[in-house]
């Protein structure tokens, strides 16, 4: 069986510290202090930089259990794929320029007719359940916010410190459940959507989720990826606020009266600052 290599320099580092020579450690304090050199730096340069030679680098990593700085470094890339927040040289030059891309590629993958079918359905159900996990809690939160001021019956899942079983069991088919699915799922993620196939389904996700199109009515991609060490949600917000104005068109009359129900009692509560104000 072939030795599994290590993807993390940094953990391999806190991993061996204890067994390093002084320039070795030498070495690691360097890294540890400046993560992008393991990508922007030969190890020629690494050398220069902490007062050691070539070959000490080279030991150091194979010390570490990578076959060499080449290895290392395409173990940092296959992370920040992966989805693990991990910085790189290019994370402070082209962040603007991914956020815009992320922004093109979602919605050029995402035709309107799709986006239109889905807002039916979230018009149409006879209650709408939005479940999200780690990063993407907030955006159904957010989701929520929005779909409550044209429609009733619209909920998150789940509850803080609650289970999910007691709530998966009481939907029914003419519900529709948004499931918010990206990279780094919980390993309870392919559990709920097994649970959950008797109802109208939608996913949001990913590149990655792509894997789940056979398991729901609707998936829609989301691209989140940059060179910054975290993943932006700008696209997943985008594509909800567009799911929100699309499904307040398909409510039409019904989803203006709400708006102007709930504007009174915003007024007779005086729960909103005033513009005048």
């Amino acid at each position: 069986m072939a030795k599994k290599s290590p993807n993390d320099v940094l953990q391999q580092i806190e991993k061996h510290y204890a067994a390093l020579s002084p320039s070795a450690k030498a070495i690691a304090h360097y890294l540890q202090q400046n993560p992008i050199v393991v990508l922007s730096q030969s190890t020629s340069l690494i050398a220069e930089n902490t007062g050691t030679s070539k070959a000490t680098v080279s030991r150091f990593f194979r010390q570490l259990g990578f076959d060499s700085h080449q290895q290392a470094k395409d173990a940092h890339v296959q992370l920040r794929e992966q989805g693990v927040p991990v910085i790189s040289p290019q994370s402070n030059v082209q962040q603007h320029e991914d956020e815009i891309k992320n922004l093109s590629r979602t919605f050029e993958g995402t035709s309107l007719e799709t986006l239109k079918a889905v807002a039916n359905l979230l018009a149409h159900a006879n209650q709408v359940t939005l479940i999200g996990f780690r990063n993407a809690y907030p955006i159904a939160l957010h989701f929520r916010q929005q779909l409550k001021q044209i429609r009733a019956s619209v909920r998150v899942l789940p509850q803080p410190g609650q289970t999910l079983s007691e709530d998966i069991i009481d939907l029914t088919p003419k519900d529709v459940v948004v499931l918010f699915g990206f990279r780094r799922r919980t390993r309870q993620f392919k559990y709920v959507l097994k649970s959950i196939t008797h109802c109208q389904t939608v996913l949001i996700t990913d590149p990655t989720g792509q894997m789940y199109r056979d398991d729901v009515d609707f998936l829609l991609v989301s691209h989140i990826g940059s060179e910054a060490p975290f993943d932006s949600y700008a696209a997943p917000m985008s594509l909800v606020a567009s799911l929100c104005n699309l499904t307040y068109e398909a409510l039409g009359s019904s989803a203006a009266k709400r708006v102007d129900a709930i504007t009174d009692i915003y007024i007779q509560m005086d729960e909103l600052e005033s513009p005048r104000r």
